[in-house]
C-alpha cells in the first residue's frame, strides 16, 4: 500500500524539498502552508506530474486553535482521495526565522517561536495522533544550531532543543503503536528560511562554509531526499534519534 506523508510548511524551502522527494520515492503527500496557496498548489501539481497523489490545505501550525478544524478537513481527505482513515508519516517542519541577540529579544518574538516551532509542534501531533497509523513515523525538524553556537539564535536554538527533547519522549510514549520517531537538524541552508540571510548574504553564507567540513552551506536537495529516506522502510529501527544533515558543522 502506497505511503501517505503529511509534510506541513511544504509550499517552500525545505518542506517543498521534502514533499518533492518523498513522491520521488513513491510515497504520496498532504502538504500544508501558511499563507503561499499558490505555491503550494504548484507543489501538488509537481507531484501529481510524477503520478503521485497529492493535496494541500492551510494551517497556522502557531494556532493550536486551528487543529481540530484541521483534522476533520484532513479525515475527510484521506477518504475522498485515498479511500484510507489514515496516514503514515508525519514531518513536522513548518516554522520562520526570528533572530535577536538574548538582550533584545522581544515577548512577542519569543511567543511567536515557542508557538510555532514548540507548540505547534507538541499540540499539532497530540490531535493527529488518531490519525497516525500504527508503524508510522514522525519526523520533527530542529537545527545544527542547539549543537553549536551563534549570536542571535538563542531563542529559536533554544526552542528547536526543547523540539529534540519531546522527540525521544514522543518515541517511548509511541512505541507502543510502533510509530517511530526522529530529529533532523539541517545546518545552515540556502533558502529564503529567516529573510534568505545564508542563501543571498555572501558574508554569511562563507561565515557557515568556513564551519563546515565539506566547505560550503547547505542547499534544499541537502535535506528533502535524507528525510523520504528516513521514511522508508529499510531504516524501520532508526528511533529516538537526532540525526544532524549538516555537512559536518561546526566540528
Amino acid at each position: 500500500m502506497t505511503k501517505i506523508t503529511l509534510v506541513t510548511g511544504a509550499s517552500r524551502g525545505l518542506g517543498r524539498n521534502a514533499a518533492l522527494s518523498i513522491a520521488r520515492h513513491g510515497g504520496d503527500v498532504v502538504l500544508t502552508y501558511q499563507s503561499r496557496a499558490k505555491e503550494a498548489e504548484t507543489a501538488v501539481a509537481e507531484i501529481q506530474a510524477m503520478g503521485r497523489k497529492a493535496r494541500a490545505f492551510q494551517l497556522d501550525t502557531g494556532s493550536v486553535a486551528a487543529f481540530a478544524p484541521f483534522a476533520d478537513r484532513l479525515r475527510a481527505a484521506l477518504q475522498e482521495t485515498w479511500g484510507r482513515a489514515n496516514f503514515d508519516h508525519l514531518v513536522n517542519n513548518a516554522g520562520h526565522g526570528d533572530y535577536a541577540l538574548i538582550g533584545e529579544t522581544t515577548e512577542a518574538q519569543f511567543d511567536r517561536l515557542v508557538n510555532v516551532h514548540f507548540k505547534g509542534v507538541y499540540f499539532l501531533t497530540q490531535t493527529l495522533l488518531p490519525l497516525i497509523a500504527d508503524g508510522g513515523r514522525i519526523v520533527n525538524l530542529s537545527s545544527g544550531l542547539t549543537r553549536v553556537t551563534y549570536p542571535g539564535y538563542a531563542a529559536y536554538a533554544a526552542v528547536k532543543g526543547g523540539v529534540e527533547v519531546l522527540t525521544r519522549y514522543m518515541a517511548r510514549e509511541l512505541g507502543s503503536r510502533k510509530i517511530a520517531v526522529n530529529t533532523v537538524a539541517p545546518g545552515a541552508i540556502e533558502t529564503d528560511f529567516g529573510g534568505g540571510a545564508v542563501r543571498d548574504n555572501p558574508e554569511i553564507n562563507k561565515l557557515f562554509a568556513d564551519m563546515t567540513a565539506l566547505g560550503r552551506a547547505g542547499v534544499p536537495d541537502d535535506i528533502g531526499p535524507m528525510i523520504a529516506s528516513l521514511l522508508a522502510d529499510d531504516n524501520r529501527w532508526v528511533n529516538a534519534q537526532r540525526i544532524e544533515v549538516s555537512g559536518g558543522q561546526g566540528i
